[in-house]
């Protein structure tokens, strides 16, 4: 029997053998220097770090040869090296390079990431100390930093990774080429070129017309895809959620939590994301289940919300605005214009405001409070709730003092559950759903593996975090 298996369909490259790809992102980074936060949770594919994470949570030793273990106070780390790696321009990997790199975090965008360590040292060319100022149970995961060689400049990076940069039109597209010397093997898609576009309906279109290979879209637009392409779901710590101001009429505690009862999460879910997605109340993702609050939610509860504005003063003017002492009950919110998620998030949450007398006009555009913003890490707590939620400060700022630097994980447990239990009676923002991340791929390469997403989506995580490892069909 012959021809019973079709050709696939040629990629976007028009390359029939499979060896090149081209990707459509979002996001553009402002930089490929991993100082300057490129590449934050690993598989950076230009650099490497001393471990990288893997589906299911675990990690894996990179450019260490074991994972780096703590000292019985957790006050000092230490890496052992591998002494078979060099660098893109022939230069070898050894210690001087990981100290040089760490060294630098502290004046660079990383600072509040790395705040715990304090020195880190060259032991021996193939030994690195990292000393902590505070015990730290996630520093683990701050070690997927990629490591650039120190001849590498912005213009010209430099790491070990599996590619390296061929070129770089900013606005445009990122051309990348295998690296033939990498020690895990060279990859067998040789070029992958990330093309830049912001807009999620215009990636969409690029898809369908045979211009991209991969890309992720909004439920919304990922239906109908056929003709050897294939939509793929991958879970997310993404959580979207109405962040609000100081300022003005959403700095009122009791209409903070108004509009956390008005809200029908799971309708918005249906509406807004067609289903996919999952509901939430409290700033911790279900990806993160060991340190979910079981039973601990804010209830969709228009009553109970309408009451909570008249106990505050806030009483219904005659267009059904709430109004209290001369000031009306409405505000902007702003949101990605290009983002249709975000969009008709924030266009639910509009509606579930009007229903218990408040205003809220949603506005394109990113550069206001209260905004329509995504936070979350799919792979420890700390990193997104510290920077996102201490400010606020009382009860939930304690909690995350507590979980931040207990080395107990039974113990970082409770004190992140306690913190939800916190935050439900005081919400500072309102959260509403963690979307279900879902991309549109082209059927010609083998090596697709599903892991938990970050916040966004880019060519380093999400579907493409091992590419490095896809062969042709």
């Amino acid at each position: 029997m012959t021809a019973c298996t079709p050709d696939p369909t040629p990629p976007a490259s028009g390359d029939p053998a499979g060896t090149s790809l081209v990707i459509g992102v979002a996001h553009e980074p402002a930089s490929l220097d991993p100082l300057q936060g490129y590449a934050p949770y690993g598989a950076a594919k230009i650099y490497d770090g001393l471990v990288e994470h893997q589906p299911g949570g675990t990690m894996k030793a990179t450019l260490a040869t074991a994972l780096p273990l703590p000292s019985a106070d957790g006050l000092s780390w230490t890496a052992h090296l591998r002494d078979d790696v060099s660098f893109t321009d022939g230069s070898a990997f050894d210690a001087a390079a990981v100290v040089a790199a760490y060294g630098k975090v502290a004046d660079s965008p990383l600072h509040d990431r790395f705040w715990m360590l304090s020195k880190v040292t060259s032991v021996d060319k193939t030994t690195v100390r990292f000393d902590l100022s505070r015990p730290y149970a996630a520093f683990l995961d701050l070690l997927v930093l990629g490591i650039p060689a120190q001849t590498s400049t912005p213009q010209k990076p430099v790491g070990t990774g599996p590619y390296e940069v061929s070129s770089w039109q900013q606005g445009q597209r990122l051309v990348l080429t295998a690296n033939k010397a990498y020690f895990g093997g060279r990859p067998a898609i040789t070029t992958v070129t990330l093309e830049f576009i912001p807009d999620d309906e215009l990636r969409a279109q690029r898809m369908r017309d045979g211009k991209l290979d991969g890309t992720e879209l909004p439920a919304q637009l990922s239906r109908g895809f056929g003709g050897g392409l294939t939509v793929v779901e991958q879970r997310g710590a993404d959580m979207r959620a109405v962040s609000f101001s100081d300022q003005g009429v959403t700095a009122d505690p009791a209409f903070r939590l108004a509009l956390n009862l008005a809200v029908d999460r799971q309708d918005a879910v249906n509406k807004a994301l067609l289903g996919k997605g999952q509901p939430l109340s409290l700033p911790m993702p279900p990806a993160l289940a060991e340190f979910i609050e079981p039973g601990t939610v804010i209830e969709h509860d228009v009553t109970r919300a309408k009451t909570t504005l008249d106990a505050a003063g806030w009483v219904p003017g005659a267009d059904g605005v709430r109004v209290r002492a001369g000031t009306r009950a409405e505000f902007t919110l702003s949101y990605p214009g290009t983002d249709v998620t975000s969009r008709d998030l924030a266009g639910a949450f509009a509606d579930a405001a009007a229903a218990v007398g408040i205003k809220v006009t949603a506005e394109a555009g990113n550069k206001t409070q209260p905004a329509l913003v995504t936070f979350g890490d799919p792979f420890d707590p700390d990193t997104a709730l510290y920077s996102t939620l201490h400010t606020t400060g009382g009860q939930v700022a304690k909690d995350l003092d507590e979980a931040r630097t207990a080395l107990d994980p039974a113990a970082r447990a409770v004190a992140y559950r306690a913190m939800q239990r916190s935050y439900a009676t005081a919400p500072a923002m309102v959260v509403l759903a963690v979307p279900t991340h879902t991309y549109v791929l082209r059927e010609n390469w083998t090596g697709y593996t599903p892991v938990v997403d970050a916040t966004g989506a880019d060519y380093t995580w999400g579907p493409w975090w091992n590419l490095q490892g896809w062969t042709p069909n």
